[in-house]
């Protein structure tokens, strides 16, 4: 018993015949895997014609028993006196088995008809992981200093995107699925394959994320190729192959990390900047001390990253200066000037008549009394003590306790307005 494909033009002959079977299935769309199509007797009868369309697979079973199947498109004529015809390109292979030995259980004795299978690829099924999974970035990688290595960011990403499958093997899916109902909807099984698309890429995640491949976390959407090719050569998609089916393609939408991996990510590219600064002040310091002639212009653009970084080159500069963090910790004065001969310029606070030198209470030269040392004063903004006109931590002006003059008629002034004139007084 068997298929014979019947002569171009044989349909429309046959077609006044009324007593002879056309059994074909018309509403095989995206939505539905399998429609089961008999007579209304439950017999195919001899001569009866069988209408294959495009993209379709046509199995041909007689109680419960598999008598011949294609997935060749045309009109073929049912012959109970013909053997097995197995056309059918890529399934040919799969029917041959069938024939031999598929026994489709579950319905009613005596019963012939056709399974109706969709053998195209089903387009727009959709994935997402409802709880983050783990994912190791080593585009984010954390350096071991006891041991030298790098070790990758363990981070929780959320994965969205889409996937296709096709009906592999017709019998394995007939076995499993189609039941004694006439119609299979993909819904029927999607959201089982849900699951297991989501256990195979959370697999192909952790081959991502290995020492071999080294994907960055936000840039998967870019890898759906190779994680394609991870996912056969691996076959994490065993479970759904089990099904009959096999998944042609998927696609990654989009990634996003939970607010606890941002918060590290953050962090790092924090980290990371800081030291890339630090390694520039460091370089400038370097060209400073080669460059004698350019080290204030050297000075000067550390005091411009000095305040673009609150601060942060404070520490960077001391330990530079002193030869890095482990040198012996020493107080730079960057008024200490040179003299010739290597000679250090003299300390001690200038003589107000010649100009000498003054350690100690009186000028070694014209013998003028040191000046008295001024008196510290507190900023009155944030309370730090100096001796100069400007607070050192803020900037705020310090005042002064020589009298005011009015500038205006020469009163002297210790309030804000001339006692004399009303004139206002800075």
């Amino acid at each position: 018993m068997g298929l014979i494909k019947a002569i171009a033009g044989a349909i429309g002959s046959t077609m006044k015949d009324q007593w002879l079977d056309l059994i074909k299935c018309d509403n095989m769309d995206m939505e539905t895997l399998m429609v089961k199509q008999t007579t209304k007797t439950g017999q195919i009868s001899k001569g009866s014609r069988i209408l294959v369309a495009p993209g379709q697979v046509a199995v041909i079973y007689d109680s419960g028993a598999v008598l011949d199947a294609t997935a060749e498109e045309g009109v073929y004529t049912f012959d109970e006196s013909s053997s097995p015809s197995f056309f059918g390109g890529q399934f040919g292979p799969v029917f041959k088995e069938m024939w031999q030995r598929f026994t489709y259980g579950g319905t009613p004795a005596k019963e012939q008809a056709v399974f109706f299978f969709n053998a195209k690829e089903i387009l727009d099924n959709k994935f997402g992981t409802a709880t983050p999974i783990p994912f190791q970035d080593w585009s984010h990688a954390i350096p071991n200093q006891m041991t030298g290595s790098m070790s990758p960011m363990g981070v929780n990403v959320r994965c969205y995107g889409k996937y296709t499958f096709r009906l592999d093997d017709v019998a394995i899916f007939m076995r499993n699925h189609a039941g004694t109902g006439n119609v299979v909807k993909k819904g029927d099984i999607t959201e089982q394959m849900r699951s297991e698309v989501i256990a195979s890429f959370q697999n192909v995640l952790n081959e991502m994320g290995n020492s071999k491949h080294r994907v960055p976390v936000l840039e998967l959407p870019s890898y759906t190729d190779e994680m394609k090719q991870v996912m056969d050569e691996r076959v994490f998609d065993q479970p759904i192959r089990n099904r009959g089916i096999r998944l042609v393609s998927f696609t990654v939408e989009s990634v996003s990390l939970d607010d606890a991996s941002q918060a590290k990510i953050d962090r790092y590219e924090y980290s990371s900047n800081s030291m890339m600064q630090q390694g520039k002040i460091i370089d400038v310091m370097g060209d400073a001390a080669n460059n004698p002639g350019g080290a204030g212009n050297a000075f000067i653009g550390l005091g411009m990253m000095n305040a673009g970084t609150g601060g942060m080159t404070g520490g960077v500069m001391q330990n530079a200066w002193n030869g890095g963090p482990n040198q012996p910790q020493q107080q730079y004065d960057p008024y200490a000037q040179q003299q010739g001969g290597g000679a250090a310029a003299p300390q001690g606070v200038p003589c107000p008549k010649c100009g000498t030198p003054i350690v100690g209470k009186f000028c070694p030269e014209c013998g003028t009394p040191a000046p008295a040392p001024k008196a510290a004063k507190k900023c009155p903004k944030c309370g730090t003590e100096t001796t100069g006109k400007f607070c050192p931590e803020c900037g705020t002006p310090i005042p002064t306790d020589e009298p005011k003059k009015c500038p205006k008629c020469g009163t002297e002034v210790t309030g804000r307005f001339c006692p004399e004139c009303g004139t206002p007084v800075a």
